[in-house]
């Protein structure tokens, strides 16, 4: 009878070794995943502390004991928003380090070159910094994402902006790539729905560093509001360029230029500037208990302050780590997916939106907020906008 018992515990634990293995990335004791991020390019300003916030949200969940005993394993490559090095470093993380699910890829050029891989390869692509429609249309069971779409909060911003202050000529300055062509969109029909048109659009290419003559180029067309469809260098450079002519423009910039770099790299030529925010930024100054706890607990484990890109790292991390919670013990790539089209989320201590998903929608969120940087820092200035 002891033989008889040892030998079935043997078979038992071969058949759940031989389930978790036929999942990549799940083993008994851990789950594998993957980032890819700029932590060397032109973005690495927001790649490392998106990287540092995911990292301490994981490491927090394993000092718990993990996902049913299961540690989560972070495991980052970096893409220098190159999207022929981002394609090699999927590869690498698909056939080499064999993970579960990719999460919060950085840069929209990255992930347009390299989620057609990772849905080929039958792994999750979750809630990617690129807010294009591709990241969750056509419906797809293993593509999810939280960000509001550019298309959809500047239609909304753009028509707040110009219905609020009276705009008649609006320009736009765009990366000439996918992001700033989906930024275009979502600013033309606004202003469509206005009965406007973009009097002037000017375009860059990425990791661009001279804005003169874009910026020419628009005033000379005579705009009272410039669009800017900038990441965080690149926006304190096309408004210094501005301000440095003498031109006080009032200028918008998407949320990829939301971040307290911008006014910290751009002083006080950064003043006035307009712009949207998916995620509140986390001062310290007039923080609710939780954020200031959550603060410190930053300040003390990167010896740095937090900004907006580390409160969305941590939070990708933690709608993820809901997800396969709710997945169970027995971790699948189908169990993941039927628990993520059930989950919804609270608006928690950081001041975010809350998240809803269904079977018919993989899009958590579709809305932002307009700021505006106001003494050094970005003041919240409207609701989340519809």
């Amino acid at each position: 009878m002891k033989k008889l018992l040892a030998l079935l515990g043997t078979c038992l634990a071969l058949a759940c070794a031989g389930a978790t293995a036929a999942t990549p990335g799940v083993t008994a004791e851990q789950i594998r995943v993957a980032t890819i991020q700029d932590l060397s390019g032109p973005i690495a300003i927001l790649g490392a502390p998106i990287r540092d916030g995911m990292a301490m949200r994981f490491d927090e969940e394993n000092d718990r004991g993990g996902i049913f005993g299961r540690k989560l394993r972070l495991v980052v490559e970096d893409s220098g928003y190159d999207p022929k090095k981002a394609v090699l470093a999927t590869r690498k993380l698909l056939q080499r380090d064999g993970v579960f699910a990719f999460l919060g890829d950085l840069g929209t050029p990255v992930v347009m070159a390299t989620m057609p891989l990772i849905i080929e390869a039958g792994r999750p692509h979750m809630f990617p910094f690129s807010p294009h429609a591709a990241t969750y249309q056509p419906l797809d069971p293993l593509k999810f994402q939280l960000f509001a779409p550019y298309q959809d909060y500047m239609n909304a911003a753009v028509r707040q902006m110009v219905t609020s202050n009276g705009y008649k000529r609006v320009g736009l300055l765009y990366q000439d790539d996918d992001y700033g062509l989906e930024v275009m969109k979502g600013v033309e029909a606004g202003l469509a729905q206005l009965g406007q048109k973009l009097v002037e659009k000017t375009s860059y290419k990425r990791g661009a560093t001279d804005f003169a003559s874009q910026i020419a180029r628009l005033r000379a067309a005579g705009c009272d509001l410039v669009v800017l469809a900038t990441v965080v260098r690149e926006t304190v450079g096309a408004v210094s360029e501005a301000r440095k002519v003498g031109w006080n423009v009032d200028m918008l910039v998407t949320a990829s230029g939301y971040s307290a770099q911008t006014h910290e790299l751009g002083g006080k030529a950064m003043e006035g500037l307009y712009g949207v925010s998916v995620m509140p930024h986390p001062y310290a100054a007039g923080a609710n208990d939780r954020l200031f706890e959550w603060i410190e607990r930053y300040r003390t484990r990167y010896d740095a302050d937090p900004n907006v890109w580390s409160v969305m790292g941590y939070n990708v991390a933690d709608v993820f780590i809901q997800g396969l919670r709710g997945a169970g013990r027995d971790l699948t790539v189908e169990r993941f997916v039927h628990a993520m089209e059930g989950l919804s989320t609270t608006r928690d201590f950081f001041g975010g939106p809350a998240y809803h998903f269904s079977a018919q929608d993989h899009l958590g969120n579709r809305h932002g907020r307009l700021a505006r940087i106001e003494g050094g820092k970005w003041v919240l200035i409207s609701d989340y906008l519809k």
